[in-house]
């Protein structure tokens, strides 16, 4: 772990947050992963005995609590009061990328996993109707696997990469950037549909009102830098 030798308290924090990985391990604790595939989930190209490493790290922190899974192989991760203390900063931190940072975005940072993952995990499913929902993405910039489904299930919404063999209630036509610009807040559902980059269809009850069962992103109201033109 690095030290600064610094009495400093920005330098005695990024002691515990500046190593490759944590702040966004802390992230998805915030955001309620709690299981170690969960977190790969959400972290994308993490190696897992790095990942392994840093939430031994967290835990001797006092960052993090580990508990194992009752009944079963493994464990699950809980943010302590320290780590939830976190939440305003990390929020922050988005703030202030999508001021300063956005130009640093890439054509490879539209990932349609990580898209589906933080759709997954939007969904109200209180505010579904009905015990079952299925919701069909098909993205049209995509050549391999374009089709993309979220399971809604007992409270519960999953991401399924083969058809779940269920009536579909909403359909998502457009590409990967669009959705994303719609989830962020970039766009509005109603530019995107206008301008004809994306399709929303199917149940009327659910079609008419998307983002009060497809929560939008925490950052949706924030002041933002456009996305440079890819």
């Amino acid at each position: 772990m690095t030290q600064y030798n610094q009495f400093c308290p920005i330098a005695k924090a990024t002691e515990i947050l500046g190593e490759k990985w944590t702040i966004l391990i802390v992230r998805e604790i915030l955001l309620g992963s709690t299981r170690f595939n969960e977190l790969q989930r959400g972290l994308g190209d993490i190696s897992p005995a790095l990942l392994t490493n840093r939430l031994k790290m967290l835990e001797g922190k006092g960052m993090i609590a580990r508990r194992r899974i009752p009944g079963q192989r493994g464990y699950e991760y809980f943010p302590t009061e320290a780590c939830k203390a976190l939440l305003p900063v990390i929020i922050s931190l988005g703030e202030w990328a999508l001021l300063w940072a956005r130009h640093t975005i890439l054509d490879s940072d539209f990932d349609v996993e990580f898209l589906m993952f933080c759709l997954e995990r939007s969904i109200d499913p209180s505010k579904l109707i009905g015990g079952e929902t299925v919701i069909k993405f098909r993205f049209t910039d995509l050549a391999e696997q374009p089709n993309w489904w979220l399971l809604v299930q007992n409270g519960k919404a999953q991401v399924c990469l083969k058809d779940p063999g269920k009536d579909v209630n909403v359909y998502f036509d457009g590409s990967v950037r669009t959705m994303h610009d719609v989830w962020m807040g970039d766009r509005t559902y109603k530019d995107a549909m206008k301008s004809g980059d994306l399709s929303i269809q199917g149940d009327p009850a659910l079609t008419r009102n998307v983002q009060s069962w497809l929560t939008p992103a925490h950052y949706v109201n924030a002041k933002r830098a456009p996305i440079p033109a890819m």
